[in-house]
């Protein structure tokens, strides 16, 4: 079993460490609100440079590059905690330019491994892992990756988050179709169950019947918050392509009202958006 710190409680970065600890392995934590790492009951550390000086394996999980820069760079950052020893694995989606610059930091090894999936995926350790890194580096740690889903190997540095906003483009795009569908056949006058039955018959039936319970009961439990979905699509407006349907389904993240609601919860602005028309 290796020493590991974790670096980010939010609720997927908690529930990573759950399962690590769950495994056997001896675990560090830090996070910027300590009171969320006592119930884990593990070490807690005072800086993520303390955290990362412990550890075999640090995992990282933030929100933005952001939040990346503050816990990975400066004196208290993991950078100046990890050695050449040491194994970073950064498993927060930011984009393949923040993982360059991380890359410049660190004596240590780097792997880029964000997630595809949610809350319920990382407590039953069935997450997607989009890994990128020397291919040796991967090898050496798939069975902690192992602990927490299934990962796939990508190829060099930052083509693990390439894959992730390659996939999570779908997500933004989909969404959007989603909801511009149902206002459509509101508009036409169609009703809401009809509208799902008529869904159910294309290539949007299994998120149509995903999101139909959300969409009725108004309730959008944040599973995958709609300012995280926001800040993917911000990243993947920056690779400066013309994507047309992400952009589209951009807009209307941009235009959603509560960010920490599932981002799913856009649907609503899609059918307030058509009945004012």
């Amino acid at each position: 079993m290796a020493s590991v710190a974790v670096v980010g409680l939010g609720g997927m970065g908690s529930r990573i460490a759950r399962r690590l600890a769950d495994a056997g392995h001896e675990l560090t934590v830090w996070n910027r609100t300590a009171a969320k790492a006592e119930p884990l009951g593990v070490q807690i550390a005072e800086t993520p440079a303390e955290a990362a000086s412990r550890a075999e394996v640090v995992i990282t999980m933030v929100a933005d590059p952001p939040a990346l820069q503050a816990v990975t760079e400066g004196p208290d950052g993991v950078a100046a905690g990890a050695g050449n020893q040491t194994t970073v694995i950064e498993m927060s989606t930011v984009g393949p330019a923040a993982i360059q610059r991380l890359a410049a930091l660190l004596s240590a090894d780097l792997l880029d491994a964000p997630v595809l999936g949610s809350l319920a995926e990382a407590e039953t350790g069935t997450l997607s892992i989009f890994v990128g890194g020397e291919r040796d580096v991967f090898d050496r740690h798939r069975d902690l990756l192992g602990v927490l889903g299934t990962p796939l190997y990508i190829g060099p540095s930052g083509s693990g988050d390439a894959a992730k906003l390659v996939a999570n483009s779908t997500l933004i795009t989909v969404i959007g179709a989603l909801g511009e569908a149902l206002a459509l056949a509101e508009a036409l006058g169609l009703s809401r169950e009809i509208a799902f039955e008529i869904l159910g018959t294309t290539a949007l039936a299994a998120q149509a019947e995903r999101r139909r319970p959300a969409l009725e009961s108004g309730e959008f439990p944040p599973r995958f918050p709609l300012r995280l979905a926001r800040k993917d699509a911000d990243l993947i407006a920056e690779q400066g392509l013309d994507l047309r349907l992400t952009e589209a389904g951009r807009s209307w993240l941009a235009e959603a009202s509560d960010g920490d609601q599932d981002y799913s919860a856009v649907l609503l602005r899609i059918l307030e958006a058509a009945t004012r028309r």
